[in-house]
């Protein structure tokens, strides 16, 4: 059987990636694929437990390293549970985050990690998505989104506009350290261009 896709979305809280995570997984299964659209993060019984314990509560509530071990442990899980059963049987994988959010995070912004957060990843995760999204959003209209959701898992919005403004930074290095599967897309447009802007590539990367 053919092995499946792995694909993500990247971005500042508010972006709207979650809504172009739907709209592309509808949009794939409306095609005929086999779609499992997940979320970091979560995405597995044990990592959505994890997940209570890093996007609710005070911001201060955990320090930078003991995030990136909680991420990590979220994530093994997740990839041990949903990711890698869903590719082996040759289906497309979409998922909302992925370790991209952790570099950023807790790599840049969270504290001089980025080292460490490569270290962990190689020895505990050791995948890199297919393709990877990266929609990109004015910081101060992404914040009152997200703040908007009123979801109580704001601990990341909570760090503020200056926190939001240094992620976005982040997800555009990120692009330029792996433009071989990163793809930047504006944010600032409707949902439905951006999800158009994102078919497009989605389609031509599977072709």
């Amino acid at each position: 059987m053919q092995q499946g896709q792995f694909i993500t979305f990247e971005g500042i809280d508010g972006s709207g990636k979650s809504t172009q995570a739907r709209l592309l997984a509808g949009a794939l299964e409306r095609a005929g694929h086999d779609v499992v659209l997940t979320r970091e993060p979560g995405g597995s019984v044990g990592a959505e437990d994890i997940r209570k314990l890093l996007v609710e509560g005070d911001p201060g509530r955990w320090s930078p390293e003991t995030e990136l071990l909680l991420f990590n442990a979220a994530r093994r899980d997740h990839l041990e549970r949903t990711i890698e059963p869903a590719l082996s049987a040759g289906k497309i994988v979409i998922s909302d985050r992925f370790a991209d959010s952790t570099r950023v995070y807790q790599g840049a912004t969270r504290g001089d990690l980025r080292g460490l957060v490569d270290k962990l990843h190689a020895l505990i995760i050791g995948r890199e998505p297919d393709l990877t999204l990266i929609i990109d959003t004015d910081p101060d209209m992404a914040l009152q989104r997200g703040l908007a959701r009123g979801s109580g898992e704001d601990r990341f919005e909570d760090f503020g506009i200056d926190f939001q403004h240094k992620l976005r930074a982040g997800f555009q290095a990120l692009a330029k350290d792996f433009p071989q599967r990163c793809r930047v897309i504006d944010g600032n447009t409707g949902a439905q261009d951006v999800g158009a802007a994102v078919e497009k590539i989605v389609l031509d990367h599977l072709a």
